[in-house]
């Protein structure tokens, strides 16, 4: 017996991905879900699908209840963003049917706050999942995997540059700037302070790709980091973009937000997406992400690790898309039984992570 497996966005940036891999799986029947039933159809036409592929109109802002109901899906996974401006509307009507379900949430209360829904699911045999994206999965994977090397780890500083020539869509543009020039809190030296929405530049030079510009990014890892490893003094994430130029136009912007000069740029978001493709022709199709964790060993010396993944050929947008794969074929299989709602913290290894990419042009390094 198949496993009905709904991508919500399914023939989007992440989704179509999600929906390519998922299609292959025999224990899997997938229906791909849109406010575009064409584009739906015409992405299934695509697909090499061990099962046939259903397409489904769904609108998330119209009695998103009723439509699950019909299409009766045993697991959603939820790719419409951005999640920082909307509710668990989605989740508590899949819960409530009995649907398993993942998001690829990158909104930091988002993600924190889907345990509202875990008596919900615990009570109806449910699994919900948020943040099903490299942060706060594979980040967790990360530090899982190295904190055994340490007496305790004491600071993290890490942070992705994205490529220029790549698939960027006007959700993930306006969830960025819906905080650009905005406070938020994370930990330093032991206390929480306000940082700013893509300022703090710094540089980074990273293998094979050189120096990228870095800004302050938020990120559900602030939230959920000083609770899950209480131990941590520092936790700093960044994010960049490939052409120093634009980088510093938006730092530029952020002032205007700093200052209440404006009130967000979330707004100027198709403006500014459609901006940045005009520097396209200066750009490359390679991304990567730094990981450094430091403190003590198990001797007491001062330590620090630093994992380094570069992608190539534009396949960096692929690595958020990895854990609701995994998580929707450890549901299938009954991998995974723990009922209820939680953050996608502890439920990947960093091993599985990297096996799932080793068919991408896709390599990291430790040091």
């Amino acid at each position: 017996m198949t496993t009905r497996v709904l991508v919500i966005g399914g023939y989007g940036n992440f989704g179509s991905f999600i929906s390519k891999t998922l299609a292959r799986d025999i224990e899997i029947k997938l229906i791909i879900g849109g406010r575009s039933r064409e584009k739906a159809i015409a992405l299934a036409k695509t697909l090499t699908s061990a099962n046939p592929t259903e397409s489904v109109h769904l609108d998330i802002n119209r009695n998103i209840a009723e439509q699950l109901e019909e299409i009766a899906p045993d697991i959603a996974i939820h790719t419409s963003g951005p999640f920082q401006s909307q509710g668990y509307n989605v989740a508590e009507a899949c819960i409530s049917l009995g649907c398993h379900y993942i998001d690829l949430s990158d909104g930091r209360e988002f993600v924190k706050g889907i345990t509202c829904l875990d008596s919900l699911a615990k009570k109806n045999s449910v699994i919900a999942i948020s943040g099903a994206s490299s942060v706060p999965c594979l980040t967790a994977a990360l530090i899982d995997h190295y904190k055994n090397q340490f007496h305790r780890i004491e600071s993290l500083d890490y942070g992705i540059t994205t490529a220029q020539r790549t698939a960027r869509g006007l959700a993930t543009t306006a969830a960025i700037l819906g905080y650009t020039g905005k406070p938020f809190k994370t930990l330093i030296n032991g206390n929480f302070r306000d940082i700013y929405g893509w300022q703090g530049l710094r540089r980074r030079k990273y293998r094979e790709l050189g120096w990228r510009l870095l800004g302050n990014c938020d990120v559900p890892d602030l939230a959920l980091f000083p609770e899950r490893y209480p131990q941590l003094k520092t936790i700093r994430f960044y994010a960049g973009l490939e052409i120093p130029i634009v980088h510093l136009m938006l730092w530029l912007l952020s002032w205007l937000v700093r200052l209440k000069l404006i009130r967000s740029l979330k707004k100027a978001a198709p403006l500014l997406l459609k901006t940045s493709h005009l520097f396209d022709w200066f750009g490359s199709k390679n991304s990567a992400l730094h990981f450094s964790m430091t403190g003590p060993d198990n001797t007491g010396c001062k330590k620090n690790i630093t994992f380094e993944l570069v992608a190539r050929s534009g396949d960096g947008p692929h690595i958020p898309c990895v854990p609701a794969i995994l998580l929707a074929r450890k549901i299938t299989r009954r991998e995974l039984v723990d009922y209820g709602a939680q953050a996608c913290v502890g439920l990947i290894t960093r091993d599985e992570y990297l096996d799932a990419l080793a068919d991408l042009d896709i390599s990291w390094t430790e040091s």
